[in-house]
């Protein structure tokens, strides 16, 4: 029997050849000035990742891991605003350390000196609403593992009223 070739539906198809249309003309745009600067960030931005901060990213997971303990379920509690927060700052670091502040003011004429305050502040409402979900993730286990509540009640009446198992 020959394998069959998984094949998504006409709309898939549709949209992934308008993303490989769409990636070859940013491409061919992007390498028609400077393909060696171009190229030499790629591999640069490539070995950086690979060799700088996947293991450091890596070590600070593992570091959380090991200080949560038993509590491993809180970790995407930590994982998801540390990783938009390190991303924001990765994307806008130039701007974040003020390097470019001047350079900025004067391409815009707005003040370059509000990104660090700014990021700071996306961070902690990053952090600050994902202890909010924990805290009412917790709070809803603990509603419903009292030995009162409504659902634990309802199994049990449930069980009470199912006719017994014919063996």
């Amino acid at each position: 029997m020959r394998p069959r070739i998984p094949v998504g539906s006409p709309l898939q198809l549709l949209l992934l050849a308008a993303s490989f249309a769409l990636a070859a003309y940013a491409g061919v745009r992007l390498l028609a000035d400077d393909w060696l600067g171009v190229a030499l960030w790629f591999v640069g931005a490539a070995l950086l990742h690979d060799l700088v901060l996947l293991p450091l990213y890596a070590t600070l997971d593992r570091a959380l891991l090991r200080g949560l303990g038993t509590r491993r379920a809180w970790a995407g509690y930590v994982r998801v605003p540390a990783a938009l927060s390190a991303l924001l700052l990765l994307v806008w670091f130039p701007l974040i350390s003020g390097m470019v502040e001047s350079r900025y003011r004067s391409a815009t004429g707005l003040p370059g000196d509000v990104f660090l305050g700014r990021w700071l502040l996306i961070t902690a409402v990053l952090f600050g609403g994902s202890a909010l979900l924990l805290a009412l993730r917790l709070l809803r286990s603990r509603l419903r593992s009292r030995p009162g509540s409504r659902s634990r009640s309802r199994l049990r009446r449930a069980a009470k009223e199912r006719p017994p198992a014919v063996h």
